[in-house]
């Protein structure tokens, strides 16, 4: 999706963003933009690692069912 966007597109989308927001809100939204795409990444990691945890058990549940 944003591979499509290129470096004219993205300066575009910043300048806008400088227009609207101000200079002074602009650090405060991306430190909010920063800390949201920390927390979706430490979500999807620990569900991951729920699903993965889930599979072992049931493949290890299957392998004493099968002896």
């Amino acid at each position: 999706m944003l591979s499509n966007i290129g470096v004219p597109g993205l300066i575009l989308i910043l300048v806008l963003a400088l227009i609207i927001f101000g200079p002074k809100k602009l650090p405060e939204i991306g430190r909010a933009f920063g800390q949201t795409l920390r927390e979706f990444k430490k979500s999807t990691r620990e569900l991951t690692s729920d699903v993965m945890e889930e599979f072992e058990d049931e493949k290890k549940e299957a392998a004493k069912i099968t002896k």
